[in-house]
């Protein structure tokens, strides 16, 4: 459906999905935004035309309903989930890794993968990186045409997808569906971050 054809919410309504789709997020482990959006618009009565809020209102819905709710129990799960994400980064450091996504931004929850970004000439390069280590990976469907792969591996935590792109593409900024530039940080970054 097009964006124009969406009718107008007021910022009220608008708030009211967002908290609602944060609430579906962290408790029943939704990842898609859009997905959360919907059935909170469902759940709250409102017509499917209306017009949802943006990813980052969400987000800081999401933030908002950890810190209440969730506090010292989410705060543990967040640094192990970062430890984790270390180990990874070390691991692959060869292939100039980054973190994104939930963990890095604190909005991860029980249900959520470490998303790390590598940089190499091929997949297949870091498929049998990983294999002679004894590590086995699945392939994942990549949401992106400009990444290589999306390779997913088991962690004691959780679920780390490998998303490789090509070499030339580290200086690209990425982004999210809704613009706003996607944050990633070394290994280094990282580390300060679990020292605060």
């Amino acid at each position: 459906m097009a964006r124009h054809e969406r009718q107008r919410t007021s910022p009220g309504t608008r708030a009211s999905i967002a908290s609602a789709a944060a609430r579906l997020m962290a408790e029943d482990g939704i990842t898609d935004y859009h997905l959360a959006k919907k059935k909170a618009a469902r759940q709250l009565g409102l017509p499917e035309k209306s017009a949802f809020p943006d990813n980052a209102e969400v987000e800081a819905e999401l933030r908002a309903y950890r810190s209440l709710y969730q506090g010292e129990e989410h705060e543990e799960l967040l640094a192990l989930l970062r430890h984790t994400a270390l180990e990874l980064l070390d691991l692959l450091a060869g292939f100039n890794p980054y973190l994104t996504g939930s963990v890095l931004d604190g909005t991860a929850g029980e249900h959520s993968h470490i998303d790390i970004l590598l940089f190499a000439d091929s997949a297949k390069e870091v498929e049998i990186f990983l294999l002679n280590r004894a590590i086995d990976v699945a392939h994942v469907e990549s949401r992106n045409e400009r990444v290589e792969a999306v390779l997913r591996m088991e962690t004691d935590t959780a679920d780390a997808d490998l998303i490789i792109l090509a070499p030339n593409m580290e200086r690209v900024s990425l982004k999210h569906h809704d613009g706003r530039p996607r944050d990633r940080i070394r290994a280094d970054a990282l580390r300060a971050l679990l020292k605060e």
